[in-house]
């Protein structure tokens, strides 16, 4: 596994709601009715319109990623599982039902997720069929500990160990987008994570918009929170940046001493204060500013939907605690890539 497609080769698709339904009665037996680790009936999504045409697909792409979220449902696998298993075949066959490619052929790599017959995976003509093969990436999948907040390539590449493992990631909003075409463009959040891997960053209600015309510039919503609250990451990601910013000062982390940020600030002080920024899949930048202590994450880190990166709190320019979440569509965050967040939550199936 693990080959970057050159060749498109057209297989056909047979006897889906048979293997569908073997695949199901394996997840039953391995995992009970929970429908896999990590999540059970509440996270299960429905296949609303099996006949959809999602924008960028071929007729036969199309109707490979329809067995793949059909064999997620008659799985009960949460639909987080249906994004990854069709990034997955993304980026391992362009969802085409790849046979044997001769000397272009990645070892005895074969089907939409590229498994290999020497390695288990099943026979070739088994791994030729897409109703099969998706039932088999799914049953590796729910064995992995913690997939459903795990970034969607370091949960991929459990389950295929390829020799690209990043690759995975740029497929995402792709993927996701695929997903809901066939779920009526909805999608259940489970475990407070929506099925395109992203949760709120904090319990509150969101007040002061993004660019209102009475703050034309802020960049972002207040989340009215007790100091003290837990700030969450709203995806998986890598910190990109931990910084102090107020009256005037920005100081990178590690500090050094007391800072500006390390009392409460105030209206006109200036500054995000302490604050957290952490890149995302498609170069999306979420920002986490007035946080009452330095950030519980460091640059370079990689965290997961949900994971703690810091508390609510006052500091810099502020009146009250609150968090100020940011979203930039573009790395680095700058002002003319920010984004208002509310919206674009909302197309990630998370509410504000």
């Amino acid at each position: 596994m693990g080959r970057l497609v050159t060749g498109v080769a057209v297989g056909f698709v047979a006897l889906v709601v048979l293997i569908a339904g073997a695949a199901a009665g394996v997840a039953g037996s391995l995992f009970g009715d929970g429908g896999g680790a990590g999540g059970g009936l509440g996270c299960a999504g429905t296949v609303i319109t099996p006949g959809a045409a999602p924008a960028g697909l071929t007729a036969d792409q199309t109707a490979n990623a329809s067995v793949i979220v059909a064999v997620g449902q008659r799985m009960r696998v949460p639909v987080r599982g249906w994004v990854i298993a069709v990034a997955t075949a993304l980026q391992e066959s362009r969802l085409t039902n790849l046979g044997h490619l001769g000397p272009g052929n990645d070892h005895d790599s074969l089907g939409l997720f590229q498994q290999r017959p020497s390695q288990g995976w099943g026979t070739p003509a088994q791994l030729m069929t897409p109703g099969y093969a998706a039932g088999k990436f799914y049953e590796r999948l729910l064995t992995v500990p913690r997939w459903q907040s795990q970034p969607l390539t370091r949960a991929a590449q459990a389950v295929q160990r390829s020799a690209y493992p990043d690759a995975y990631a740029k497929h995402e909003p792709h993927a996701a987008a695929i997903v809901a075409a066939f779920t009526g463009g909805t999608m259940p959040v489970c475990d407070g994570v929506s099925a395109s891997g992203w949760t709120r960053p904090v319990a509150g209600e969101a007040e002061s918009g993004f660019r209102t015309p009475e703050r034309p510039g802020h960049d972002g919503a207040d989340i009215v929170a007790d100091k003290g609250t837990v700030i969450r990451a709203v995806s998986a990601g890598v910190v990109v940046r931990v910084r102090c910013n107020a009256g005037g000062g920005s100081w990178d982390a590690p500090f050094r001493g007391r800072t500006l940020c390390d009392t409460d600030g105030y209206p006109g002080l200036g500054g995000c204060g302490f604050y957290a920024e952490v890149r995302h899949a498609g170069n999306i930048v979420s920002r986490y500013c007035h946080m009452v202590r330095q950030p519980l994450v460091t640059v370079g880190q990689t965290v997961t939907a949900g994971q703690p990166i810091g508390y609510v709190g006052s500091s810099g320019n502020s009146s009250g605690p609150h968090l100020h979440f940011e979203i930039h569509e573009g790395y680095p965050a700058t002002e003319s890539n920010a984004a208002d967040p509310v919206p674009f939550m909302a197309k990630k199936g998370v509410t504000l």
